[in-house]
């Protein structure tokens, strides 16, 4: 009888999002701590931005230390220390940019530390929601997002 055999090489902590999918781990254009923002934007020291960033990139940020609790894009390279997102990064809080012009992601499988219902969207674009997924479990469905409307399961990562 032939069993699933489930080697990864990559994760990542799922930021759940209904409009912003799962990036690739392999592409982190740039890391960072924020500087205080004006609006909804990414400020960086020391940063170059303008060589390394494009709009629609993906920003993951947390506080320091901590998990990643927002998710945002890049709307505009405003200078090499500014970009402007869909959601401010508070200051203090560190991130990771992750390049979805060049290295997109194709899919992931996904594991759920604390139970509760899943919805995703498959790498074909389907949109499904998987009710009651126990804690512990993996999930092997080629997934792009975890939404956050309808997903109730937590301590999700994505794996490659």
């Amino acid at each position: 009888m032939a069993y699933q055999k489930l080697q990864v090489s990559r994760g990542l902590g799922v930021v759940t999002s209904d409009t912003i999918n799962i990036p690739n781990p392999a592409a982190v254009a740039v890391s960072g701590t924020a500087a205080t923002p004006t609006g909804a934007q990414l400020v960086g020291t020391g940063t170059t931005f303008t060589k390394s960033v494009r709009v629609g990139d993906v920003v993951y940020a947390g506080a320091s230390g901590g998990a990643r609790t927002i998710v945002a894009t890049v709307t505009a390279v405003v200078s090499d220390t500014v970009l402007t997102t869909s959601t401010a990064v508070t200051n203090t809080f560190t991130y990771d940019i992750y390049s979805q012009s060049t290295n997109p992601s194709n899919g992931c499988v996904l594991y759920v530390g604390v139970a509760g219902d899943v919805r995703l969207l498959t790498a074909d674009g389907d949109d499904i929601t998987l009710k009651t997924v126990g804690a512990g479990s993996f999930l092997p469905v080629q997934t792009l997002k975890v939404f956050a409307t309808n997903t109730t399961a937590t301590d999700i990562v994505a794996l490659w």
